[in-house]
C-alpha cells in the first residue's frame, strides 16, 4: 500500500511483520521496532516483566555480547534506545542513512535473538530496583502510577510498568524467554523507517535481517487490534476520592476519569478539550487560572492517555498544601465553562489552530515520525494522512465539545488522588 498523500509506503511483508516507510531528505534514518508487548501481557504473577525485558534486550543475543551489542550503533555515531508502555515495546535508532541496514539488522536480533543471560539479568535487575526507588522520590510522576492502580483496580493497565521489587527478584532468565518467544513474533512487530531511499531498498534490508534472525514463530491471541471503531468505554475505571499522607513539601494532586479508547470516534474531541484545559502552551485555561492570575501552582497540566480498549484522563496539579481546595475549585470552574457550552466559534478556531500547529511542528522530526508510525501501524493497521487528522479535527463544533466535557468530566465521574 502507498499511503502517497504523505509519502508513505505500507505493506505488510511475508513473515507478518507490518512495515511503514516516509522517504525523507535527510542524511540520517530513523528505524523503530514496535511490539504489542506491554504491561498488560505480562504475567499476573510477574508484575515488571514486560519492561525487564526491555532491558535485558540489550544484553546479548544468540550472536553478540552486550558490548558487541553497545558498540553496534554507537561506533558509527548512532544511537540505539528501547521504552515499554502498557501495551508496547518500542526499540529504535538513529544512524546515517547509509547504515540503515546495520540498524534494522541490529533491532531484529536484539528483539527475535536475545538470551536473557543470568549473569547481566542479576545486575539489571538492581538497576531497575534503583529505577523504582528513584521514581518514588518523584511525587509528581508517581501520583500517576497510584491513580491508574485505583482507576484500573485488578485489571492489567493498573499495574506499574516498572512492577516492583519483590517480583523483580522473582523474574529468571526462563521467565523472560518464555515471554519473549509468545510476544517477539513477526505478527506482532510493525517495522517503521523514515530515510532518503527508496522504499523497495529498506524493504529487501528489512526482509533479509528478518530471515538472519527468525527462529521459528509461536500464535498469540489478537496481536494487533481486530476491531476498530468501537463505541465509548467510559463504564471502565472506579470512582474514589483518596488523600494520602506525604512528607512532601508540596501537596499534588490528579483529578480524573476513564476516557474514550483508541477506536472511538470522540477522542479527538477530547484531545481537542485536554489541549485547552491544560496543554503545554502557557495559555491554557488551567495554566492561566491556576498559574498566572492565582500564583497558586508551578505546573498545572492535563493528559490523555489512550488505550486499546479505554483511556485515563487526568488534570494534574502541585500547590501548597492549604490551596488544595482552591485549586481544585478553579479547575472545576474551568472544566465547567466547557461543560456549559459557553465555549464560542471563534475559540474553538483559536483552538483547533494551536492543536494542528503543534502536531505539525512535534511531526517535523524524523524519530518522532517513525514512532509515530510504529504506533499507528501497531495500532490501526494503518498510517492515519495527516490531511485526515486535519479534517477530522476540522469538523470538531462547540457542541461536540460540550458533549464530551459532559460525558467525560462529569463531576460524578471524576475521581481525586491527593499526596498531602
Amino acid at each position: 500500500m502507498d499511503n502517497s498523500l504523505q509519502n508513505i509506503y505500507i505493506q505488510t511483508l511475508p513473515c507478518g511483520v507490518k512495515f511503514a516507510f516516509k522517504k525523507a531528505p535527510s542524511p540520517v534514518a530513523y528505524c523503530a521496532l514496535s511490539i504489542r508487548s506491554g504491561t498488560r501481557h505480562e504475567p499476573e504473577e510477574l508484575p515488571g516483566t514486560a519492561h525487564f525485558a526491555e532491558h535485558m534486550l540489550f544484553k546479548g543475543t544468540t550472536r553478540h555480547c552486550q558490548r558487541e551489542i553497545n558498540n553496534r550503533l554507537e561506533r558509527l555515531g548512532g544511537e540505539l534506545n528501547a521504552f515499554t508502555t502498557k501495551e508496547e515495546t518500542v526499540v529504535h535508532s538513529t544512524t546515517l542513512k547509509e547504515d540503515i541496514g546495520k540498524s534494522a539488522d541490529l533491532l531484529f536480533e536484539i528483539v527475535l535473538s536475545s538470551t536473557f543471560p543470568e549473569k547481566e539479568l542479576i545486575k539489571e535487575r538492581s538497576v531497575i530496583i534503583d529505577e523504582i526507588n528513584m521514581y518514588k522520590d518523584s511525587p509528581a510522576e508517581r501520583i500517576y502510577d497510584d491513580f491508574e492502580e485505583l482507576l484500573f483496580g485488578n485489571h492489567p493497565l493498573s499495574r506499574s510498568i516498572l512492577g516492583n521489587a519483590k517480583s523483580l527478584k522473582k523474574i529468571s532468565t526462563k521467565d523472560l524467554q518464555s515471554y519473549a518467544e509468545s510476544r517477539f513474533i513477526p505478527p506482532a512487530l510493525c517495522f517503521t523507517a523514515v530515510a532518503d531511499m527508496e522504499p523497495e531498498v529498506v524493504v529487501n534490508m528489512v526482509e533479509k535481517a528478518i530471515s538472519r534472525h527468525l527462529n521459528g514463530t509461536k500464535e498469540i491471541e489478537n496481536p494487533l487490534q481486530a476491531t476498530f471503531g468501537s463505541e465509548s468505554s467510559l463504564d471502565k475505571g472506579t470512582i474514589f476520592r483518596k488523600e494520602i499522607s506525604r512528607k512532601n513539601h508540596q501537596a499534588h494532586c490528579i483529578l480524573g476519569t476513564s476516557a474514550y479508547s483508541l477506536y472511538d470516534k470522540n477522542r479527538l474531541t477530547l484531545l481537542l478539550l485536554c489541549n485547552m484545559l491544560g496543554g503545554p502552551s502557557s495559555n491554557s485555561r488551567l495554566n492561566q487560572s491556576l498559574r498566572e492570575r492565582s500564583a497558586l501552582v508551578y505546573t498545572v497540566e492535563s493528559s490523555y492517555t489512550q488505550y486499546s480498549d479505554t483511556g485515563t484522563f487526568a488534570i494534574y496539579f502541585g500547590c501548597d498544601k492549604g490551596d488544595v481546595e482552591k485549586c481544585l475549585s478553579l479547575t472545576d470552574k474551568e472544566i465547567g465553562y466547557f461543560r456549559d457550552g459557553r465555549m464560542t466559534e471563534t475559540q474553538l478556531k483559536a483552538a483547533k489552530k494551536q492543536l494542528l500547529g503543534q502536531h505539525a511542528i512535534s511531526s517535523d522530526n524524523g524519530e518522532v515520525q517513525a514512532l509515530s508510525m510504529g504506533k499507528s501501524l501497531l495500532s490501526y493497521g494503518n498510517v492515519m494522512p495527516d490531511s485526515e487528522i486535519r479534517r477530522l479535527i476540522e469538523e470538531i463544533t462547540t457542541e461536540d465539545i460540550r458533549r464530551v466535557a459532559c460525558e467525560v468530566l462529569a463531576p460524578e465521574r471524576l475521581s481525586t488522588l491527593i499526596y498531602r
